[in-house]
């Protein structure tokens, strides 16, 4: 099953949701990309995946236009930039869904609080993506 996670920058939020459903699943073939890629991760965003085990230092953060002829079983946006800019996929996807989750990168104050703000999306896109994988992916598998 291909799944294809979009977000505007592919450095933070989208990471990690790729993280984690490669964790869930080894089957899964799961690619990340953005509407206006940064080019590079956030290190906050690898710094709180590897916290909890899951290494995504490897990653890179890929323009959407390179998976647009694929086809893809799923689309996934994470961030409402995406989900709008979202070009049309001249291949074929049999599933388009939007899961918004808020951006830690925007995050100000104390360093603490930052990467609070990191740990609790994290934790956010692990809840919504497990449920997403257990009650639509893994049956189809």
């Amino acid at each position: 099953m291909k799944i294809l996670i979009l977000c505007t920058g592919n450095s933070c939020r989208s990471q990690m949701a790729h993280g984690f459903l490669q964790s869930f699943d080894t089957r899964l073939t799961v690619c990340s990309a953005g509407t206006q890629a940064a080019g590079k991760l956030n290190e906050g965003a690898v710094a709180a995946m590897k916290e909890i085990g899951i290494d995504i230092s490897h990653h890179t953060s890929d323009q959407v236009e390179q998976y647009l002829d694929e086809e893809w079983d799923y689309v996934i946006s994470v961030c409402g930039g995406a989900n709008e800019a979202c070009p049309a996929f001249i291949g074929k996807v049999k599933h388009r869904l939007h899961m918004g989750f808020d951006d830690p990168s925007h995050a100000t104050g104390t360093p603490e609080f930052i990467q609070s703000e990191f740990r609790r999306v994290r934790d956010e896109i692990k809840q919504g993506f497990y449920k997403l994988y257990t009650e639509q992916i893994k049956p189809q598998l």
